[in-house]
């Protein structure tokens, strides 16, 4: 049986028993339990939670009260993405937001009490089912798996750079 060329002269057939291929399927597996597991913590935190509106509780919960353009810039989205985000976290009781002192201009966003403890109530995302999934992992494993990421990353970093 004949298989059509694709990318270069590789057949479908060949393209698919790559080792490339194997790691891309199992990149998009991981993708889709990470991206299941947000939204999880998310609608833990309230049902109408969105897994955008989680990503920036967390930024609030870890670095504290921060300005509308530093959490546009740690989530690379647009401020009009983080001003209408900030609105729906406000109106569930999760966020307040206030002037800056020194820029009335600039608006700074945090956690309010009830966001703390819808957080709590909600747990770290995908925490848990790491560490049960990787707990039984020999520390060898764990440290070549750690070092095998690094260097995807670094790679996925050089080719931002170009």
């Amino acid at each position: 049986m004949m298989f059509p060329e694709v990318d270069g002269g590789t057949s479908r057939a060949e393209q698919a028993a790559s080792p490339i291929h194997e790691v891309e399927e199992q990149m998009s597996v991981l993708a889709g339990k990470i991206r299941a597991s947000i939204r999880n913590a998310a609608a833990a935190v309230d049902p109408s939670l969105q897994p955008f509106g989680l990503k920036m509780l967390r930024i609030l919960e870890r670095h504290g009260p921060v300005h509308a353009g530093a959490a546009a810039e740690m989530l690379s989205v647009d401020r009009t993405a983080i001003s209408r985000q900030s609105r729906q976290l406000e109106d569930l009781g999760l966020v307040a937001t206030r002037s800056d002192p020194e820029d009335r201009r600039a608006r700074f966003i945090e956690l309010t009490d009830h966001g703390r403890e819808r957080l709590r109530n909600a747990g770290p995302t995908g925490f848990n089912s790491l560490q049960r999934v990787l707990g039984e992992w020999s520390d060898d494993d764990l440290r070549q798996f750690a070092a095998y990421l690094a260097r995807w990353v670094e790679g996925w970093d050089a080719l931002d750079a170009e």
